[in-house]
């Protein structure tokens, strides 16, 4: 089966720290950019992290940008996003998604297959 998905998402304080998993099966991951989605209550899906199929491009939104790290392990079929710093704004739930292309790209209509999602709650 064709899937993605996440794990990893809670409940924390600010300024901690989460990591988020998605795994997928299905095809074949490392032909595939992936990228990292979120969507906050009210509001709509918003981009947060892209990673081309080797793993050696990333880039991230202006918000996160030094608090959040991807990366992804194509022996293992895994895409990782490590949140780091965690401010209440980060609250949402993250979708993990998978690009038709090879290279980064920030546009919605460019990934074909997503997760479930995980919430992510930031708050003290």
């Amino acid at each position: 089966e064709v899937q993605l998905v996440e794990s990893g998402g809670g409940l924390v304080q600010p300024g901690a720290s989460l990591r988020l998993s998605c795994v997928a099966s299905g095809f074949t991951f490392s032909s595939n950019a992936m990228a990292w989605f979120r969507q906050a209550p009210g509001k709509g899906l918003e981009w947060v992290s892209g990673i081309n199929r080797g793993g050696d491009r990333t880039t991230y939104v202006d918000s996160v940008k030094g608090r959040f790290s991807i990366s992804r392990d194509n022996a293992k079929n895994t895409l990782y996003l490590q949140m780091n710093s965690l401010k209440p704004e980060d609250t949402a739930v993250y979708y993990c998604a998978k690009s038709w292309t090879a290279s980064i790209s920030t546009t919605i209509d460019d990934y074909d297959l997503w997760g479930p999602g995980t919430q992510v709650t930031v708050s003290s």
